[in-house]
């Protein structure tokens, strides 16, 4: 069996699009990319945020904090957010514009409401897998290549933690956005990945190598 190709297309979901709660700058724009992106990929995954409506990063479920503080969760440091990507709740859906008939599998992250899950792989204590892994190596996929939200949050970790594994990693740029809590905090995630094996790009250089070898 030949070694395949995947697109993860990390949390897309209405709370982090224009008019969500915990909304990412210029997210929407890139939803018509990610659609052009899927017809060259063997293997199409979609990742969701999932959380108990009392999620321990939700900055409602401490009285006397606000978002944006950070607290100690299970060890780590965990900045607390608006209530987002509610299980079964319309912010926590796909986003209407995004094509999904390409999409093979959904992962679900986050699920635990003790801990926070920015990566598609891990929980942020690295102590359970979401199953992606285990997934992508039943259907011989070597190669990842990552969009979606947010470049310097899920799809940082989710970079990360794909490289550890052992797959090659390609950050599609322009297919990504950031929340950007702090100044410099995309550019400096871009490095990061960058620094750690990643090979950064750009959708049109995606789109034109693949269709040249089609």
């Amino acid at each position: 069996m030949s070694a395949k190709r995947a697109l993860i297309i990390v949390d897309l979901q209405n709370d982090f699009c224009t008019g969500g709660s915990l909304a990412v700058p210029e997210s929407d724009a890139v939803i018509p990319i990610v659609n052009k992106l899927q017809a060259y990929f063997d293997l199409v995954i979609a990742t969701k945020d999932w959380h108990p409506h009392d999620h321990m990063s939700f900055a409602s479920t401490h009285p006397g904090q606000k978002v944006g503080d950070i607290i100690n969760m299970n060890s780590i440091p965990q900045i607390l957010w608006p209530n987002h990507c509610v299980q079964d709740t319309p912010g926590s859906q796909l986003h209407p514009q995004l094509q999904t008939a390409s999409v093979n599998k959904i992962i679900f992250k986050g699920t635990d409401k003790t801990i926070d899950s920015y990566s598609a792989f891990f929980d942020n204590a690295h102590s359970r897998e979401t199953g992606l892994n285990h997934y992508l190596q039943g259907e011989n996929i070597k190669e990842i290549y990552i969009a979606g939200l947010a470049t310097d949050y899920c799809v940082k970790y989710s970079t990360l933690d794909a490289l550890k594994q052992g797959y090659s990693v390609y950050v599609i740029e322009d297919a990504c956005r950031g929340v950007g809590l702090n100044s410099g905090d995309v550019a400096k995630a871009i490095e990061e990945m960058r620094v750690a094996g990643a090979k950064i790009t750009q959708s049109q250089a995606v789109l034109q190598h693949f269709a040249a070898n089609q």
